[in-house]
């Protein structure tokens, strides 16, 4: 069976800084798949080079076999992201984006609406569709995004931090429509430093450290018996750092 995700020796360099070393990340068709490292691991790096929004330095990408440089007409009608710092058309409604989207994709007006007006439904977006996404907070902005990146029905779906300061309502409501997605049989890919978060649910993590995957595979085997955070920990090599009684001496103490 071919991997959803595939990339080989992927490098990116930006000046003297290597954000990512050669990462071989594989990610099997149906999974739902947590891609998690510390800040600065290189995971916004990597899903752009994946999803062809960054040109590497070296190595390859594939998804469903697809080579993402070759053939990224081919890749882009698979895929859908929603990339950190979500940027969005602000002065549309949340209706028209989806419109938008839809009319870019070369679908016909008609399924448009109707997928839009389901996606909206299932966003609890249905009262603001018609508001200016300017307007919308920062869960409602993370559910548009998602719709839009759902409407054109994607094979592969990446994620990055989607769930980064959004209330636990709209966390709810991503949760439950990235879970119908994967029972589908599609495939999500989505970055978090999160490890409870992943937990829940992925079936399938790779670890990233300093540019490189530290570990990759079902979740179960990579987290063992410990808990996913302490395998985590674990792996990337974190000291805590907490534990030097010499330094902070001043914190917490009571002036006289």
């Amino acid at each position: 069976m071919v991997d959803s995700v595939r990339t080989q020796g992927l490098f990116k360099r930006f000046g003297q800084q290597v954000a990512v070393a050669g990462v071989d990340l594989v990610v099997p068709r149906g999974s739902f798949a947590g891609l998690v490292g510390p800040n600065g691991a290189g995971k916004t790096t990597t899903l752009s080079m994946a999803t062809g929004l960054l040109r590497p330095d070296g190595g390859s990408a594939e998804i469903d076999g697809l080579n993402v440089w070759r053939d990224p007409i081919a890749v882009k009608a698979r895929i859908g992201v929603l990339p950190e710092g979500l940027r969005l058309f602000e002065r549309l409604s949340g209706r028209e984006l989806l419109s938008y989207n839809g009319q870019l994709r070369g679908i016909p007006k008609a399924e448009v609406e109707r997928r839009a007006e389901e996606l909206l439904k299932v966003m609890d977006l249905l009262d603001s569709a018609d508001k200016l996404v300017v307007d919308y907070s920062t869960g409602m902005r993370k559910k548009i995004g998602l719709a839009a990146a759902l409407l054109h029905n994607p094979n592969v779906l990446f994620l990055d931090e989607p769930f980064e300061g959004v209330d636990p309502v709209s966390a709810n409501t991503l949760e439950e429509v990235l879970r119908r997605y994967t029972a589908s049989g599609s495939t999500v890919v989505f970055s978090s430093h999160v490890m409870d978060l992943v937990e829940r649910l992925c079936d399938w993590v790779s670890v990233m450290s300093r540019g490189q995957i530290v570990a990759q595979g079902p979740i179960g085997e990579v987290r063992g018996e410990r808990s996913l955070n302490q395998a985590f920990l674990d792996l990337v090599g974190a000291s805590g750092g907490g534990g030097d009684e010499e330094g902070l001496s001043w914190l917490g103490s009571t002036q006289a």
